[in-house]
């Protein structure tokens, strides 16, 4: 489809947050967006169950419908925006959409994230572009600048901060020092996460966008049941507090995606991020990706990750390079990409940060450290706070580098012995 005709018709379907943010933005910024594509843009429908409700942004009436084929089924629609979320009925919404030649922009990470052969194919099919810069990182210009700007460069590493509720909890948890579930009860109360949290606290949330992160680096497309999730819940104040003071490190949720060796290693967890490295500047509900091109070197995207106007930003851009550049290629990713294999997480090299919590008494640390030296993990810190003997106390170790397959295996025999009385706290170190 090449926009030949003068007025570009655009159909939102899903009124909420985000679709109240478009309608926002385009009336904002109607003449500015205009004049930069040289066409007339019209919001010609928007759609969505619920046209009662006052969103608090200025809409025609005559716009507003229930019935989604009035925007699937019109031919004059060029552009459908959906803006519902989740798996059903939105993917039956997209590629209907598609069938029906119409472009398509998204926001649904989830969706992308667990059908996106199938959407790309059908774009493929009917020569029509699938556009979603509003799926990761909110309103950041990442994924366009990720597959256009940096196409000259083969991406080695992308780390990111990509759960702006995730990254609001360790932030408050290590300035206020309070522990997790009192800090998620405050961030419950501000908005900032849901009263189900355990797509965000988890992971999950992170592992959907990261792997729209891998297909735009390394031109690999992986699920998420086949990479290692691990979320923020079992962090505490002492943690916290013992990276900060004795590592010069804090703690993030990361996605990361990495090439060692021609293996492609994908995996979300918390990560101990030395302070000086700029994702430790990345505090809040802010979102940062850190990615390494073997030209360019290091690039650090930065901004809200979320949020109605700068989500909108990202969809209504979409929308107007669709508009310039119709027939521009569904070609994400490296076509020839050097990965010649995925990491299994059990082989991946780190170096750990261990939460051993024991009866203090005698013997106990040469236990512990026989333990790990028959897997061949090396300390180089160990530290026990002060406490009457018999008494349940912390004791953090630092190793050096080890392989993740012997840190399970020692942590498995750590385990058994009686004077363990929790299970080891371990996080991996950037």
């Amino acid at each position: 489809m090449i926009f030949m005709k003068n007025t570009v018709n655009m159909g939102l379907i899903g009124f909420g947050t985000i679709g109240s943010g478009v309608v926002e933005t385009l009336n904002m910024n109607l003449p500015l967006i205009e004049d930069k594509v040289k066409k007339t843009v019209k919001l010609k429908k928007v759609v969505d169950l619920d046209i009662v409700t006052d969103r608090g942004v200025q809409v025609n009436p005559k716009v507003l419908s229930t019935d989604v084929n009035d925007v699937l089924e019109d031919p004059e629609i060029d552009i459908v925006i959906e803006l519902i979320g989740g798996y059903q009925p939105a993917l039956n919404f997209i590629l209907k959409a598609i069938e029906n030649g119409k472009h398509v922009v998204t926001a649904n990470k989830a969706l992308l994230a667990k059908h996106w052969e199938e959407i790309m194919d059908a774009a493929r099919k009917n020569e029509v572009r699938v556009c979603f810069e509003a799926s990761v990182g909110g309103g950041i210009p990442l994924l366009e600048p990720l597959n256009d700007s940096l196409a000259a460069n083969q991406i080695e590493s992308i780390y990111g901060i990509i759960n702006g509720t995730a990254n609001y909890i360790l932030t408050k948890m290590s300035e206020e020092g309070r522990p997790f579930e009192e800090v998620l009860k405050k961030a419950q109360e501000l908005g900032y996460a849901e009263q189900d949290p355990t797509f965000d606290v988890e992971g999950y949330d992170t592992a959907q966008k990261l792997i729209i992160l891998t297909i735009l680096g390394f031109g690999v497309y992986l699920k998420q049941e086949k990479f290692h999730v691990e979320g923020i819940s079992r962090i505490t104040p002492d943690d916290i507090q013992f990276a900060s003071k004795e590592m010069d490190c804090v703690i993030k949720l990361l996605a990361i995606s990495q090439l060692v060796d021609g293996e492609l290693e994908v995996r979300v967890h918390p990560t101990l991020v030395p302070e000086e490295h700029l994702l430790a500047a990345v505090k809040g509900v802010f979102n940062g990706v850190y990615m390494v091109g073997d030209v360019v070197g290091p690039v650090l995207m930065y901004g809200r990750g979320a949020g109605m106007l700068p989500t909108a930003s990202a969809v209504v851009s979409d929308c107007m390079d669709i508009i310039e550049y119709p027939k521009k290629p569904l070609l994400y990713g490296p076509q020839k990409p050097p990965v010649q294999n995925i990491k299994r997480m059990d082989a991946v090299e780190s170096r750990y940060y261990l939460r051993i919590t024991a009866i203090d008494q005698p013997g106990v640390l040469h236990a512990i450290s026989g333990i790990l030296s028959d897997l061949n993990i090396s300390l180089e810190s160990v530290n026990q706070p002060k406490r009457d003997e018999g008494q349940e106390v912390p004791i953090f170790m630092v190793t050096h580098y080890a392989k993740e397959r012997d840190m399970i295996r020692a942590l498995e025999k750590i385990k058994l012995f009686k004077f363990v009385t929790q299970d080891t706290v371990f996080i991996r170190l950037l």
